[in-house]
């Protein structure tokens, strides 16, 4: 039986990339696991005849994926950085007071609720990984421990709990079921309430090659396009949108309820409706070229390693985020290339990763053991990283990064 696109139901016939099999991203392991059997997926990528949403099948239940996850967003201070910005310029645009609520969809460690609860806003987040949410609640963030869907939404409602600003956030990719999920945001947002949401931009993607943000948690991979569409098929108007540069280059947009004309549409709507058009996103021959341009990649980063081994040079990773672990599978790098990584999440540390079996020390490794170029995994925080690992150029150490070329800093 073939698949089916998670919004239209059409049936999935075309190929977008196929990155071969692959480990759950964020399936670390244990040292008395690595001897055991290691599941492998398909990371096959589908595009939409139809409506043009790019997507993975769910070879996984969205509870193995996410009721016990390692990503805790308050790790990255840039990211934080970028979050208190996020909220003082939401208060700054749509101002609320302490009878307004804020609702977070897989809120995760509180890491943004925590600033609109200092501004006296009343908060609640969403998470469904019970480790995660735990921390939320621990700093103070009420915190529901479930899946957001309609049942969730009608749950919510039925107590009174309808939302002033609904915030999700680098989420939607993370769904298996699109509908059910706006159909539950337009449940729970008042009647002159909008929704804010974050998304790695298909565009940047195609364009900066980014292959390795593809792994099974990121069921879906979206343009302006389809999610107006999706927003729209359900009663929902994107009415603004914003390009941040965000996990490689993103979109934010806001929405509203199709009944609230208070906030007019914004002409940067249709100015990335037509970027995307003039881009070939709308032609189904523009995706058939990301393939070849992906191995080419590959091909350069084994040369790099190659090169590297060869010259005696010895390599340890910065980072043990999702996208490293499908770039490591997909490239066939294991421990034999990479002596180790490095990871200031406590929750990593000790374990190994998927698939390759790389080890993941705390960063202080680095200092120690003085390899010859450390590469950062974590591409979009480049920056924050160097300036943290810097002292590595004290024994001529190099920071290299893979995507969406081999550069060696």
């Amino acid at each position: 039986m073939k698949n089916k696109c998670r919004f239209c139901h059409s049936p999935l016939e075309n190929s977008f990339i196929s990155l071969g099999v692959s480990p759950l991203a964020n399936s670390f392991l244990a040292y008395q696991d690595l001897e055991k059997m290691e599941p492998f997926f398909p990371l096959d990528v589908y595009i939409c005849h139809e409506c043009f949403l790019v997507q993975i099948p769910a070879w996984v239940s969205r509870d193995e994926l996410f009721s016990d996850y390692v990503y805790f967003s308050s790790y990255s201070d840039s990211w934080l950085a970028h979050c208190r910005f996020f909220s003082q310029t939401v208060l700054d645009r749509f101002p609320m007071d302490s009878g307004s609520l804020v609702v977070e969809i897989a809120s995760n460690d509180g890491y943004l609720l925590q600033f609109f609860q200092e501004a006296g806003i009343r908060v609640l987040g969403i998470e469904p990984a019970v480790n995660v949410a735990d921390v939320a609640i621990k700093k103070g963030i009420p915190t529901e421990v479930a899946f957001f869907g309609i049942d969730t939404a009608e749950r919510l409602a039925s107590k009174g709990t309808l939302a002033d600003l609904i915030i999700a956030n680098n989420v939607l990719a993370h769904v298996p079921d699109i509908n059910d999920f706006v159909v539950a945001l337009k449940k729970i947002l008042k009647p002159r309430g909008w929704v804010s949401l974050e998304f790695p931009h298909l565009l940047r993607l195609i364009e900066g090659l980014q292959f390795d943000t593809i792994y099974h948690e990121h069921f879906s991979y979206f343009s302006l396009r389809i999610v107006d569409r999706i927003f729209r098929s359900h009663g929902l108007i994107v009415f603004d949108v914003e390009e941040i540069s965000t996990h490689g280059g993103s979109l934010r947009l806001y929405a509203r309820h199709k009944e609230n004309d208070s906030l007019p549409l914004s002409l940067s709507v249709s100015r990335i409706l037509q970027l995307e058009s003039e881009s070939g996103l709308n032609c189904m021959e523009n995706y058939r070229n990301f393939t070849n341009k992906v191995e080419e990649l590959r091909c350069q980063i084994l040369r790099f390693f190659i090169e590297a081994k060869e010259n005696g040079k010895r390599i340890a990773g910065y980072g043990a985020p999702a996208k490293g672990n499908t770039l490591l599978n997909y490239c066939g790098i294991r421990s034999d290339w990479i002596e180790y990584s490095v990871d200031r999440s406590i929750q990593k540390q000790g374990k190994y990763l998927p698939g390759s079996h790389i080890p993941v020390f705390p960063p202080q490794r680095v200092f120690e053991t003085k390899p010859d170029y450390l590469i950062i995994f974590p591409w979009n925080i480049r920056q924050e990283i160097m300036e943290q690992m810097n002292a590595i150029r004290e024994w001529g150490g190099r920071f290299v990064t893979l995507v969406p070329q081999v550069e060696v800093d």
